[in-house]
């Protein structure tokens, strides 16, 4: 049961927006990976992964990310290999080597910024990329065409230089997959509670939801933090030194739905296909890090890890 709570919660974590962080940092590219190309069929639904080890000799403080994909793709996720084995280098699979995955960023549009901020005592923040580390990108396609279609991914890595201070941000993300949303069933409502690390600092939050959904939000007790009736571009809601959001309660999630589509027919529960399943997910951007943390509500169970 481990490798799936590591692996679904972190799966849609696309909250960093485009933003000027106001530090003078050298806006030079560490390192760039770029997928091997995948051919889809028209009308072809396809997860497949692409297997790396990041080039740098020397550990990173990335403060940007930056990625591209083509038409097709629908989102991607770059994951450092927990155990740090996986298949040669270039390999193109359907994720079923993946292992014990940690998530380090995922997009959802053709073209994506992930520009970190300052933290509340003006320090740039940065996520940690060590040497030669293990990873994947997790890339979801769809093809809409009548045509084949040939897709890819690129992501860019921005680092501050060795000798800059920093704070340690890394990815928050919530995952219920106690999701069973009846046939035809409409203003049907999906929502999970779970505690949150004392002392964390968020500076992003968003949700993910697939095309059922109408509504999603996230709360602090009764506060609303986020919502959006978006569920293909949610948006997020943003804070900047010096005012940064502390739990005061456990998180929320709620997501609402509407099964009227081309899966009304069918109960739809919780899983990776954005054509059939469902998902509901709080995600966002903390500090200080020690690394990802996600939260996952299975069988009525609460349980988070680092």
């Amino acid at each position: 049961m481990r490798r799936s709570l590591l692996f679904v919660p972190a799966s849609l974590l696309f909250v960093a927006c485009a933003s000027d962080s106001g530090v003078n940092t050298e806006d030079t590219v560490a390192f760039t990976i770029k997928s091997a190309d995948v051919t889809l069929q028209p009308g072809e639904e396809s997860t497949k992964c692409f297997y790396f080890h990041t080039p740098n000799t020397e550990i990173l403080r990335v403060h940007k990310w930056v990625s591209d994909m083509t038409p097709g793709s629908h989102h991607m996720i770059y994951f450092s290999s927990l155990g740090g084995t996986q298949p040669p280098d270039g390999t193109v699979d359907d994720c079923e080597a993946a292992g014990q995955p940690l998530p380090v960023y995922g997009a959802q549009t053709p073209h994506h910024e992930a520009d970190f901020p300052l933290d509340d005592v003006g320090v740039q923040l940065a996520q940690v990329v060590v040497p030669n580390a293990a990873g994947y990108f997790q890339m979801h396609y769809v093809n809409a065409t009548d045509e084949p279609l040939v897709a890819s991914v690129e992501l860019s890595a921005y680092a501050l230089p060795p000798e800059q201070t920093f704070t340690r941000t890394d990815l928050f993300g919530t995952y219920n997959a106690d999701i069973s949303i009846p046939a035809h069933a409409t203003n049907y409502k999906v929502s999970a509670t779970c505690g949150v690390t004392p002392g964390a600092k968020f500076w992003s939050m968003s949700t993910h939801a697939h095309k059922q959904a109408v509504s999603t939000e996230v709360r602090d007790g009764t506060q609303m933090l986020f919502k959006s009736a978006d569920w293909e571009h949610p948006g997020s809601t943003e804070w900047r030194a010096p005012e940064f959001f502390e739990f005061k309660n456990q998180i929320t999630w709620e997501c609402t739905y509407d099964n009227i589509g081309s899966n009304a027919n069918n109960v739809i529960r919780a899983g990776q296909s954005a054509r059939t399943n469902e998902m509901c997910m709080a995600t966002g951007y903390y500090f200080p890090a020690a690394g990802p943390r996600g939260c996952v509500m299975s069988g009525g169970d609460c349980q988070c890890f680092l």
